[in-house]
């Protein structure tokens, strides 16, 4: 099975497309903040969460809640791309439905792998994987700029440059791509990527 969460108006052919709101005609209808989720354990092999967690979980335990339903619903080595505006851009902010900033590295603490790191370095980060029994790996991150900055690379500005801008201006990044895989299978824990 493969679920399209959130899916508003954007339906995906061949999958599950979910939705709290009728109006948008869903083929099933689901608050993805009412937990448990309506879908068995490891019963679905790919999850599209496309302009979606940016709008649900603004309490931190529902977030987290929505985090493990994701876990449990997926199987091992499940896919799942997750499309946010980025937090520092207006996008993001002029939206009042907007109640979660999500920034890729975040889905770290979602990492075993990541936190068992982290407790051997002595890391202050929060070990939610351990915590909350889940395991995501990280797989990409993809930043879409703002067309003035697209056009700044193409005459010649450096990617490093804009990786500085990136990471110090507003109004550079409007979205981000994330990808996850589900990990429930034991694997070996080495140092992460």
């Amino acid at each position: 099975m493969k679920l399209n969460l959130g899916c508003g108006m954007r339906k995906k052919e061949g999958w599950v497309n979910v939705d709290k709101f009728a109006a948008c005609e869903p083929d099933q209808i689901a608050d993805l903040e009412a937990l448990p989720w309506p879908w068995p354990d490891s019963s679905v092999d790919e999850v599209a969460l496309i302009h979606v967690l940016e709008h649900v979980g603004q309490q931190v335990d529902t977030y987290l809640g929505i985090i493990k339903e994701l876990w449990r619903v997926c199987r091992d080595g499940a896919r799942i791309e997750i499309q946010v505006p980025h937090f520092r851009h207006d996008n993001f902010v002029i939206d009042p439905t907007h109640v979660r900033p999500i920034h890729p590295e975040s889905f770290l603490h979602f990492s075993v792998q990541r936190n068992l790191e982290w407790r051997r370095v002595g890391s202050p980060a929060t070990p939610l994987a351990l915590y909350l029994g889940v395991d995501f790996e990280f797989k990409s991150a993809r930043y879409d700029l703002t067309p003035e900055w697209v056009e700044r690379l193409r005459q010649g500005m450096s990617q490093a440059d804009v990786s500085q801008a990136v990471r110090t201006y507003s109004n550079v990044v409007m979205d981000c791509e994330i990808i996850l895989e589900v990990v429930k299978a034991p694997r070996p824990i080495g140092p992460p990527p």
